[in-house]
């Protein structure tokens, strides 16, 4: 399962010499110590095991006859705060998948493990909504799902612990059928599909610092209502401008002030003009719908960890030269992550692939 060096390098060069450190191997090389974790669309926890005992066609076959390919890995981070989801045969003619990258403990992405695909069937009707061509209806279902399991969400962890209280969670859903695919998201797990070979962002990342169209507009957003952008992070806190959970920067801002006071972090006049009226934080998605078509070769959905190391089209590249060589998408989805983390990765990374075939 090693990254073969010339493929890597000729496919992506900026990538080539780090990726040859991988081909040396017979297998996974420097990344067989790391931890893998495989999920299964039932299982609620992760389970650590060894590539080496893939079987040779080691994705998971769907009703559909799309290939799912699913890996992720603890990297160099001391804890594990990513985790997936797949889930075929709830919603007729589609399959649903999400990748949730927590912070601050992994206490609000279990959560949305339990309750974000269930809102969202119902917010769906079912799933019907799916199938219409009424992309306002749709935005607006999806949207509610997220918004009304924030909620519950912020609700329950001010029951819980301290060391559990401030934890956060970026959401990306994905429900995809024969088609056509319908993504919601909030934060900077990415989808990117392959069309032909090129790369088609599905996502724009929301973070709050850099100089992307997205990124400023929602440095605006923030600032307009009332927080403020410091150190590219918000109220210099998070770097994502769209999350669920942070009680800190949501149901606890008032407190957040105060103890910023006493830390002599911020004056009492800076503290005056802040609107607490705001959405300084939000979890309202971004929602987008395309269709297919002949052109589409597969779908990458992925947490930051890769998409901090490599770019969405050296990631679709990189894909499409592994599946040539050796047709197996988990292996493909092993390799792509294993070169993430040769290029000095980080952070978690989980990778979901759905491969057309």
């Amino acid at each position: 399962m090693a990254v073969a060096a010339p493929l890597f390098g000729k496919v992506c060069p900026v990538l080539g010499e780090k990726a040859a450190a991988i081909g040396k191997s017979s297998r996974l090389g420097p990344v067989q110590q790391q931890r893998f974790t495989a999920f299964s669309s039932s299982s609620s926890a992760a389970e650590v095991f060894d590539p080496s005992g893939l079987p040779p066609e080691s994705s998971l076959a769907s009703p559909s006859s799309i290939r799912w390919a699913q890996l992720a890995l603890q990297g160099p981070r001391a804890e594990m705060e990513d985790d997936m989801e797949l889930e075929e045969g709830r919603i007729p003619e589609f399959t649903f998948a999400a990748v949730y990258d927590g912070h601050a403990g992994i206490s609000s992405v279990n959560y949305l493990k339990k309750e974000l695909f269930s809102e969202c069937v119902n917010a769906l009707q079912g799933g019907a909504l799916l199938q219409s061509d009424n992309s306002i209806d749709l935005e607006a279902a999806l949207s509610q799902a997220f918004v009304q399991v924030d909620k519950r969400l912020l609700s329950w962890l001010e029951q819980q612990e301290e060391a559990d209280r401030e934890s956060g969670s970026t959401a990306t859903v994905m429900f995809l059928g024969k088609e056509k695919v319908v993504v919601a998201h909030v934060g900077d797990s990415r989808v990117v599909i392959s069309r032909g070979g090129k790369a088609e962002e599905l996502t724009s990342d929301h973070r709050p610092y850099g100089s992307s169209k997205t990124a400023l507009a929602e440095g605006k957003r923030v600032i307009a209502a009332g927080g403020w952008i410091s150190n590219g992070r918000v109220c210099g806190n998070l770097a994502v401008s769209r999350a669920f959970g942070d009680i800190s920067l949501k149901s606890r801002r008032k407190e957040m002030l105060e103890e910023g006071l006493k830390k002599n972090l911020w004056t009492q006049k800076f503290v005056s003009k802040r609107d607490l009226t705001g959405e300084w934080l939000t979890a309202a998605p971004d929602v987008t719908a395309a269709t297919l078509g002949q052109d589409a070769e597969f779908i990458i959905l992925a947490s930051d960890g890769l998409w901090d190391s490599i770019k969405s089209k050296d990631a679709v590249a990189f894909v499409r030269e592994q599946l040539k060589e050796h047709g197996d998408i988990q292996r493909a989805c092993e390799n792509l992550a294993a070169a993430a983390l040769a290029q000095n990765g980080q952070d978690n990374i989980s990778i979901l692939i759905a491969d057309f075939g």
